[in-house]
């Protein structure tokens, strides 16, 4: 039977998701609110202690940085050891750097270096947490709900990540320039007491069950990983249409802001509601979710996605109104929450528990590979190409790349 067929007539369940799931969703909601808060005060403090754009880039480098080092790692990891304790242990330790930062700033010990520390600590426990937030959630909530409760998830990451976040963060950086860190301190370690009250179940009946494997080593277990998901064409084209994604469109938003005062002429103002349509966009996106799966499909919505996001960057090149621009990137917003939700369910459907955290760690080095290497390669064409010449690249990849996945994603859940 097809992972995708249409149900007819069906609706939406509207049924509650369970205690579990509350106490996982709560967690999330309050780290992303208090990172969304560290996306602007982060690089108020770097700046607050130099004036180097080059300071302020390398802050931002280094909290990628672990996601690329260390997907692959913390899905073995996770997969390893009980995923609700790595969660909780990646929270504390998120938090108690988080503390020890909140501490030297108020003293006013704080220096650029000591930042640059705690910023490439707290990426590597972003790493193991993401992954275990991902891992977790098919033992808190039955598979056929996946679907709604990554919808959830994604609309409380638009909230509170992108929406009221950020201008939380800079208000806290204005009234106290340790009061936004402190406050991410206090959520994380409010986070490990829910995580903590988790009471997983395992809904794989392959999960872990039966004799014990023989314990090997993590290289091998990584190996693993990348062999299953080479190994099933659902999870290898995913996989590759997030790396071709973000290759391509990380390119033309690295440029973004340049984009926004060059060709559209924003102001300051103006740019600040650009950045916030999409999230915007995202919100609305994570609301239509479940109508949307349930009246047309998984696979309907990854192959249109590719399309909208094909049509999203030549859109953006071709006019110069602020106002059509905007409404571009709003249903660019509510694509990749509705793209990104989608491919979500469906990986984690066609994986099996004792392999969530291997297939997560894959997924997301594409994902932030992807978007790494775009970021460079989108820079330079538009420094030596031109400004709208990482769009049209962008539009001509998309294209091609609709074009061969569109068979692929049509998945099956057999694995």
């Amino acid at each position: 039977m097809s992972l995708f067929r249409r149900a007819r007539g069906a609706r939406p369940s509207r049924a509650p998701l369970g205690p579990d799931f509350a106490r996982l969703w709560g967690a999330s909601a309050l780290t992303n609110l208090g990172d969304g808060a560290l996306v602007a005060a982060g690089p108020l403090l770097v700046a607050s202690l130099s004036s180097s754009p080059l300071a302020v880039s390398a802050a931002a480098a280094l909290q990628t940085l672990p996601h690329l080092l260390f997907s692959l790692v913390a899905g073995a990891l996770v997969d390893r050891l009980p995923r609700r304790g790595v969660l909780a242990a990646a929270n504390l330790a998120r938090g108690t750097v988080l503390a020890l930062l909140t501490a030297a700033v108020l003293s006013g010990s704080a220096t650029l270096w000591l930042v640059y520390a705690a910023v490439f600590v707290l990426g590597v426990g972003e790493t193991l947490a993401d992954t275990a937030y991902g891992s977790l959630l098919p033992s808190v909530v039955r598979r056929d709900e996946l679907g709604r409760a990554n919808a959830r998830l994604a609309l409380t990451f638009s909230l509170n990540n992108q929406l009221a976040g950020p201008p939380l963060g800079a208000l806290m950086f204005a009234a106290l320039a340790a009061l936004p860190f402190g406050f991410d301190a206090l959520v994380h370690l409010v986070s490990v007491l829910l995580v903590l009250r988790l009471r997983p179940v395992r809904t794989d009946p392959t999960a872990r069950s039966g004799p014990t494997a023989p314990r090997t080593t993590l290289r091998a277990e990584i190996a693993r990983g990348l062999a299953f998901v080479w190994g099933v064409p659902g999870l290898r084209v995913l996989c590759g249409c997030i790396l071709v994604m973000n290759l391509a469109g990380v390119g033309a938003f690295a440029i973004w802001v340049l984009y926004a005062r060059e060709h559209l002429e924003l102001s300051e103002t103006g740019f600040g509601l650009f950045v916030a349509a999409g999230a915007v966009g995202g919100v609305l996106g994570s609301q239509v979710y479940g109508w949307l799966e349930v009246r047309l499909g998984r696979a309907f919505l990854l192959r249109w996605g590719l399309v909208v996001e094909a049509a999203t960057y030549p859109a953006l090149a071709l006019t110069t109104d602020g106002l059509v621009a905007g409404a571009v990137v709003v249903l660019f917003g509510a694509h990749t929450v509705v793209w990104g939700t989608a491919a979500t369910t469906v990986r984690q459907r066609l994986t099996p528990d004792r392999l969530l955290g291997r297939v997560g760690g894959v997924y997301r080095l594409a994902d932030l590979g992807g978007a790494a290497l775009g970021a460079v390669a989108g820079g330079l064409l538009a420094e030596y190409a031109g400004l709208l010449v990482p769009f049209w690249v962008a539009a001509a990849a998309l294209g091609l790349l609709a074009v061969s996945a569109w068979r692929p994603l049509v998945i099956t859940d057999r694995l």
